[in-house]
């Protein structure tokens, strides 16, 4: 770790051996569902070339995407995986997704006509998932739409739909009633359409109970160690530790200012260490003034605004000789819990991943044998 330090750049780790126990936990949680696996943003930010493979060493067969470019990245990486791609086909790339072997998620008449009118043209019908909406009103057919398919029998007669698949707005919240309405929406509209594996829950849908598991279940954040069920013990292992060095060390000789702004004022005495993080790097501006690290588990306050490249700490209560120039902080991990930071940042835990930036070097521990 010291020599990764003293290139001046903060250093993130990601134990793909936590990855896959998250996983298992997840299959075991979810059985006889299968258990897929969304490594969309590339993989929340981790890095999908290395996410990707430790999965599918796990047993892991079913990947998704969000967009186009990222599946044909991953077929690149995982020659004989089953990739979807939920924003679907972009009009005029759909034989992109042929070429590469990925599947569509079809999720307005548009999308669906396109890909019928392209499968009429290939010497097999191409498969495909039907995406509906039951209440979150973001992709999806509604009922109307639903029921135009269903009458239009060259179209559903031109597609291989293997899979009926929403998507949960509220399954962080186990007792929101939108839930078992969705539940609802979704065995009603499915029941309109041939028969079709089903899938309904994401990370934290798979926590409300096998009722909303049917044949696939998606989780993604949970994977990479965010808590899919807020207000309960973590059942996910996190995954991420980020550390930077002090680069400069300040006492101060009277009462100063610290940051731009001058919003925060330390007084005569205290030590203020300036680490080489800020909000270029995904460490946010909004935990200026409310953020932590942590020294040897010791807890230090983020004093001062984030600013681009630096972040400043009052490391006061830290003995002389456990902080120096060079010295280890953890931003991440080790007392810094990512949810705790991302609640404090006002945010969830999945912006703080996405946000982690390419500065950073990244050491990854492998999976165990």
């Amino acid at each position: 770790m010291a020599t990764d330090l003293s290139r001046g750049a903060g250093v993130l780790t990601i134990d793909l051996d936590a990855i896959v126990d998250n996983y298992r936990v997840l299959q075991r949680r979810s059985a006889p569902a299968e258990t897929g696996a969304a490594v969309k943003a590339d993989a929340y930010g981790l890095g999908a070339e290395r996410v990707a493979p430790a999965l599918a060493g796990a047993g892991c067969r079913s990947f998704f995407v969000a967009h186009l470019d990222e599946g044909i990245a991953l077929r690149r990486i995982l020659p004989a995986a089953w990739i979807a791609v939920l924003h679907g086909p972009p009009a005029g790339a759909e034989r992109d997704l042929v070429e590469h072997r990925l599947t569509p998620v079809l999720s307005e008449p548009g999308q669906v006509t396109r890909w019928a009118k392209l499968a009429t043209h290939t010497p097999s019908r191409l498969s495909a998932i039907l995406q509906i909406d039951t209440g979150m009103t973001r992709l999806g057919l509604g009922r109307t739409e639903v029921e135009a398919l269903v009458a239009d029998h060259a179209i559903l007669n031109a597609l291989r739909l293997t899979t009926v698949m929403s998507h949960l707005a509220c399954a962080d919240e186990p007792l929101h009633p939108l839930n078992a309405a969705q539940l609802a929406r979704f065995d009603e509209l499915r029941a309109l359409l041939p028969p079709l594996k089903a899938s309904l829950a994401n990370s934290s849908g798979i926590f409300l109970g096998p009722g909303s598991h049917f044949d696939l279940v998606r989780p993604g954040v949970a994977l990479y160690g965010v808590n899919p069920a807020p207000g309960q013990k973590n059942p996910m292992r996190p995954v991420v530790r980020l550390t930077a060095p002090v680069i400069q060390l300040r006492h101060l000789e009277g009462p100063a200012a610290v940051g731009y702004g001058a919003r925060h004022r330390s007084e005569a005495g205290r030590r203020i260490a300036t680490v080489a993080v800020g909000y270029a790097d995904g460490y946010l501006r909004s935990l200026s003034g409310c953020g932590h690290a942590s020294i040897d588990g010791l807890r230090v306050p983020v004093v001062g605004r984030v600013s681009m490249d630096l972040i400043t700490l009052d490391v006061t209560e830290v003995p002389e000789s456990r902080v120096e120039p060079g010295q280890a902080i953890d931003l991440i991990g080790e007392g810094c819990d990512l949810d705790a930071l991302a609640a404090k940042a006002g945010t969830i835990g999945y912006e703080i991943l996405t946000s982690l930036g390419g500065r950073y070097l990244r050491r990854y521990l492998p999976p165990a044998a």
